[in-house]
């Protein structure tokens, strides 16, 4: 993410929405309550789109300046840093003794306090991308394909706003309309595509020196492990 005070964002939804506000939402998105956004505005038509209701796609400007955020996509952080936010705010499938041991695990060791960050930029774990990470933790994919995985059907990074202070700081700038009929299909069609892609490619495909989050675990990986960058 390069670092201009002023970055323009949309927010897909079945209404408009000029002054988004702080507080409302729901608590168990994949960063917790806040405003989620991103920087691709055919992104936003496709979030803002049902099967039956067509979509807008809300235009903002935001000035970051004197914003404390969190970018997820920083050298310091890894994909289970991640992967511990999104632990701690959605539903997991837990259905194996690995699994819940890796969800402490990854929550103990690599957990952020990003409550305290008034916006965050990240992975956006649409249901393709979720079951990737469930994968993980119950020790079906590798963490390299963990990786490789969040990139299929470029589904993008999200902008999330947390905090009062950047509530305050952004502004409305129009909004543009999202037929159902075209940006569902293309909703489905990314969702599709990049499924198929890991179902027919990678998933059984397991090479030489693959992490798995057993092996993660027994030798008590850190995030300054080399192994995970």
């Amino acid at each position: 993410m390069s670092k201009q005070m002023k970055r323009k964002i949309y927010h897909g939804s079945s209404k408009i929405i000029e002054k988004p506000e702080f507080g409302y939402g729901k608590p168990y998105n994949d960063y917790g309550l806040g405003f989620y956004c991103t920087e691709q505005i055919d992104m936003a038509r496709e979030w803002g789109v049902s099967k039956e209701e067509d979509g807008i796609a809300n235009c903002y400007e935001i000035d970051c300046s004197g914003l404390k955020i969190l970018n997820l996509n920083d050298e310091k952080y890894c994909i289970l840093h991640w992967l511990s936010i999104l632990l701690e705010n959605r539903e997991f499938e837990v259905s194996s003794a690995l699994a819940a041991e890796a969800k402490e695990y990854i929550l103990k060791k690599f957990k952020i306090e990003y409550e305290e960050y008034d916006a965050i930029v990240g992975y956006r774990a649409d249901d393709s991308y979720f079951s990737f990470a469930q994968d993980f933790i119950n020790g079906a994919i590798s963490y390299r394909q963990l990786n490789w995985a969040m990139h299929l059907g470029k589904l993008g990074q999200q902008f999330v706003l947390k905090s009062k202070k950047a509530f305050q700081q952004i502004e409305f700038t129009g909004y543009e309309s999202a037929a159902s009929k075209e940006w569902y299909r293309k909703k489905m069609l990314r969702d599709r595509s990049a499924r198929r892609e890991y179902f027919d490619v990678e998933r059984n495909k397991r090479q030489k020196g693959d992490l798995y989050i057993i092996q993660i675990m027994d030798e008590e990986m850190k995030s300054d492990d080399l192994r995970l960058r």
